[in-house]
């Protein structure tokens, strides 16, 4: 029934191998493309439509593992990247844009589905352009993420634009044809913080590439390169570097933990090759806890980690942290319970669907460094506990979020709301 699906992801840096860490670039766009290429597996074309603004960059750009999903970058204001919090006055010229490259080049899609607010508006002024049925995911909801970041009214209004995005997606939510949520905690907060109670809103969670983030085979080779940078006992952490991850939480918490296991480190990675203003005012938060506790010797700050070392640095570990303020899923934990690692992860946000506290991971308020602290040294001492822990979560990943299985639901979502916009023209 479904052919060809137009996916868009308006903001960051959307390359077919993304380079993961750069401004706005993270979780979504791991989602966006595997969630794309398990489509294509089941014999849909798709195309994901980006903003353009890098000339160096080809407009179109096939995946190279799946020739059937491509990258298409529509041009759309300055040739210069913006951050999402100030895309929103470019979006109008790149639906024009987009509609445009669609009718020059005779393509005819089944639907639009749009991630992430920007994309959202997009999509519904080129489907409603082109007649077709746009569809929607969140990722992030800014009512949510207001709540959560707290901070000063006035400076956090002009930082994250949150009435003029909050408005946005109240208005997509009443005009898709139906969206998705990767919780059922944000399903409640539609209701809670937007009074949405649409019959049209199905949880889907993300998904893990299974064959790659996986535990260790028997005899097999470890990552040599990886190794070299690492400490032979560490917590890991790993995210974009944003004022929401949480990252002053964590350090506060570990200077608690090293003071109990004296040959414990912490290691922190993520963010972009090329740190902007955000990032490098993070970065200089942390140095500056990590000097007053005199930690040197025992926080490694990495910066931006490849993507083939990620295995490696997860199925080392001792533990992987989510220290996040906010945090709607957090994939990264996703991976690193696919790879056996046992998970500490902030109660405040998604990932509270996947983790049952103490059967595959321990859940704790991250702002309180006591509970966050005791929670790391319960599974530094109990490594029989720890063990279990990521047993039991590398098999619920496995089981039931390989994207093969997300894909799957993903085309069951599609199909029901489509053939109910059908049986409702008849």
């Amino acid at each position: 029934m479904i052919k060809r699906i137009a996916m868009l992801s308006t903001h960051g840096y959307f390359d077919p191998v993304p380079t993961l860490g750069r401004t706005d670039t993270g979780g979504q766009v791991v989602y966006v493309l595997e969630l794309s290429k398990g489509l294509s597996r089941k014999g849909i074309k798709v195309d994901i439509f980006t903003r353009w603004f890098d000339r160096s960059r080809s407009q179109v750009d096939p995946l190279p593992d799946s020739p059937d999903v491509r990258v298409i970058r529509i041009p759309a204001g300055p040739w210069e990247f913006i951050r999402k919090e100030d895309i929103y006055e470019v979006l109008p010229e790149l639906a024009k844009n987009m509609t445009e490259f669609i009718k020059k080049n005779a393509l005819n899609y089944d639907l639009f589905h749009g991630h992430y607010v920007d994309a959202g508006i997009v999509s519904l002024d080129v489907a409603k352009a082109l007649g077709k049925p746009a569809f929607f995911t969140a990722h992030s909801l800014g009512a949510w993420k207001r709540v959560q970041m707290g901070g000063d009214p006035e400076e956090m209004e002009r930082t994250f634009r949150f009435e003029h995005r909050i408005s946005e997606e109240l208005r997509i939510f009443n005009s898709v044809r139906a969206q998705t949520v990767t919780t059922e905690v944000q399903k409640e907060r539609l209701r809670t913080l937007y009074s949405f109670a649409g019959e049209n809103v199905v949880a889907i969670p993300p998904g893990v590439d299974t064959e790659r983030f996986r535990p260790s085979h028997d005899g097999e080779a470890g990552a040599s390169h990886a190794s070299s940078l690492l400490p032979d006992k560490y917590v890991l952490c790993i995210s974009r570097i944003d004022s929401n991850k949480g990252h002053d939480f964590l350090l506060n918490a570990f200077d608690i933990v090293r003071k109990e296991i004296p040959d414990v480190h912490l290691v922190i990675g993520g963010g972009s090759p090329t740190p902007g203003q955000v990032e490098a005012g993070v970065y200089d938060m942390m140095r500056a806890i990590i000097e007053e506790k005199q930690m040197q010797d025992r926080v490694h700050l990495l910066g931006y980690v490849p993507d083939e070392l990620m295995a490696t640095y997860y199925r080392q570990s001792q533990m992987f942290v989510v220290p996040s303020k906010f945090e709607p899923f957090g994939m990264t934990a996703l991976e690193a319970m696919a790879c056996g690692a046992p998970v500490v992860a902030s109660s405040l946000g998604g990932i509270r669907d996947v983790i049952v506290e103490g059967e595959n991971g321990l859940l704790v308020d991250p702002s309180n460094a006591d509970e966050l602290a005791g929670a790391m040294l319960r599974l530094l001492k109990d490594r029989r506990l720890a063990a279990g822990m990521g047993r039991v979560g590398c098999d619920l990943v496995r089981d039931r979020y390989s994207w093969k299985s997300v894909a799957e639901r993903f085309v069951a979502f599609y199909e029901e709301y489509l053939q109910l916009e059908s049986r409702e023209q008849k």
